[in-house]
């Protein structure tokens, strides 16, 4: 079969990157493995300078540009990863970049981007937008276009992250990717069928964002949406790419948003790395469908780690509360002193610690001599708060306990 990209070209690609780009480890995540029963690996390409695997393919799409190329200089669109990754290596290499970022990008990636030396234009409303106003310029200043993933080379600098994978741990049996425009999972499938012509490659989108889906299964169901995995939120995929993933890749899953926060929460937590939305996608679909991946050696990509502090601390304490080690009890109780101290003291017995106290006495709900309290406690586990709870109503509270995500309130 003869694919746009070939086992060749990532070989080539291979030399080009020997020095440049760090070869990251691929290494065994036991306490992944525990939760999910499958036998996981973790390629950690968050470890690269611009923390993202997107300098593979930048890197070896700049170096193939002839010497009058390069003097013309070169122009990108990204929100994020491909724009931090050419803006490194245009610097390195003495290239004028260009950098085209829809007007709402975030203040860091913009920064980051501009330290690299990046000339940085922030246009439009969308990912779209951009990449029509960085043809544009492409044109009027006769730059080269660096595609972030519908390009031959970038691609191939992808697929090293494939050759690196299996030579550290050749008996993996399926590998799943994160897939967004589609260079990264057809760049490893072109290297992986290669040396296992029998290994499994699935790809990872999400939910929101269904765009490789629906290219291989001629459907239409909507791309838009506020996704934590922005780094895949595409709406289009590449031709290229397209090509490559019906011929190479055995499937596509589309995965929920508290799956995608799950992971996240799962890489810091158990395997002390930070990983973005994007990058926690093929562990993602391990949580979501573990018996397809049970006992098998499976192999993932930490595609990225450029994660807003912000969205990882939001994380934390919502898995928390998922997991009731973070709940909220709501006392109706008289409003008179002594109450709150009665309660505080009852819930210390217990083994909770308190976190937050509002206290609420003019709603029409609530007796005119009453109030209504809520209290929000640290427990160990479900079964801890449970026992809270149970032994709150033994002592006589009228309490209830508040389901924050039913509610609403």
């Amino acid at each position: 079969m003869s694919l746009p990209v070939t086992p060749a070209d990532v070989a080539k690609a291979r030399h080009v990157l020997t020095g440049a780009v760090l070869r990251t480890p691929t290494l065994p995540a036991p306490r992944l493995s525990a939760i999910t029963g499958a036998h996981i690996f973790v390629k950690y390409e968050n470890l690269q300078v611009t923390a993202s695997f997107k300098e593979r393919g930048a890197l070896v799409k700049l170096a193939s540009l002839s010497p009058e190329e390069r003097a013309r200089g070169v122009v990108a669109m990204s929100a994020g990863n491909h724009a931090q990754a050419v803006a490194y290596h245009a610097a390195r290499l003495g290239i004028r970049a260009t950098i085209v970022m829809p007007k709402h990008t975030p203040i860091v990636k913009v920064a980051a981007t501009e330290a690299h030396g990046a000339r940085v234009v922030l246009f439009g409303e969308s990912v779209g937008d951009a990449s029509d106003e960085a043809d544009r310029i492409a044109q009027q200043e006769g730059l080269v276009w660096v595609h972030p993933y519908d390009d031959a080379h970038v691609i191939a600098g992808q697929g090293s992250i494939g050759f690196e994978m299996l030579e550290d741990a050749p008996d993996l049996d399926v590998l799943v990717i994160p897939v967004g425009g589609g260079g990264l999972i057809s760049g490893i499938a072109t290297a992986a069928r290669h040396i296992r012509p029998d290994i499994e490659i699935v790809g990872v989108e999400t939910t929101l964002y269904p765009s490789m889906w629906n290219a291989l299964h001629q459907e239409n169901r909507p791309c838009e949406g506020a996704t934590l995995a922005e780094g895949i939120a595409v709406k289009n995929v590449g031709a290229l790419t397209r090509e490559i993933v019906s011929a190479l890749v055995s499937d596509v899953v589309l995965i929920d948003e508290p799956t995608f926060e799950r992971a996240v929460n799962l890489f810091l937590t158990q395997q002390k790395t930070l990983a973005e939305g994007a990058g926690a996608g093929g562990l993602a679909a391990v949580l979501a469908d573990p018996d397809r991946y049970r006992g098998r050696n499976v192999g993932l990509v930490v595609s990225g780690g450029n994660i807003d502090p912000r969205i990882v601390a939001s994380i934390m304490l919502r898995e928390l509360e998922r997991e009731e080690r973070i709940v909220s009890f709501r006392f109706s109780m008289l409003d008179r002193p002594g109450e709150l101290g009665i309660i505080s003291s009852l819930l210390g017995s217990l083994g909770a610690n308190i976190l937050e106290v509002e206290h609420k006495r003019h709603f029409l709900d609530v007796h005119a001599k009453g109030a209504r309290l809520d209290v929000t406690v640290e427990t160990r586990d479900r079964a801890h708060a449970d026992q809270v709870h149970k032994a709150l109503i033994e002592d006589g509270m009228d309490v209830v306990r508040i389901d924050w995500n039913s509610t609403g309130a």
